[in-house]
């Protein structure tokens, strides 16, 4: 019984595979990538929360969990235009601490480095 229902699933997946791949319209328009598409208007990264949560994001892949030791992470905004996230070393501890610059209006990662 369960074959034979796994056999139909196979056939509606393969048959809805086989009809959108047959269509003569593109499955997307080359119209829908073109353009400037949706921009926020106070940037990708508008607000510390959102610079700190990027910032964590990046450093984890490059530096494992442990780095969440070295909260609370602190943002800065510089001249409107470029957050700096840092970590905080807690007094008594050796070491440094992640630092990321991000573009606040695309939210572009320009430097990301550890302290020594």
């Amino acid at each position: 019984m369960i074959n034979f229902q796994r056999r139909i699933l196979f056939l509606v997946v393969f048959s809805l595979g086989a009809l959108v791949l047959s269509s003569e319209e593109p499955f997307f328009k080359e119209s829908f990538f073109e353009g400037e598409g949706a921009t926020p208007e106070r940037g990708f990264v508008p607000d510390e929360e959102t610079a700190i949560k990027i910032a964590e994001a990046v450093w984890i892949p490059i530096y494992g969990k442990s780095i969440r030791k070295r909260k609370p992470f602190r943002a800065i905004l510089v001249d409107d235009e470029i957050w700096i996230v840092k970590g905080t070393l807690k007094k008594g501890l050796l070491g440094g601490v992640p630092y990321i610059k991000i573009r606040k209006d695309d939210g572009t990662i320009l430097k990301v480095t550890h302290t020594a």
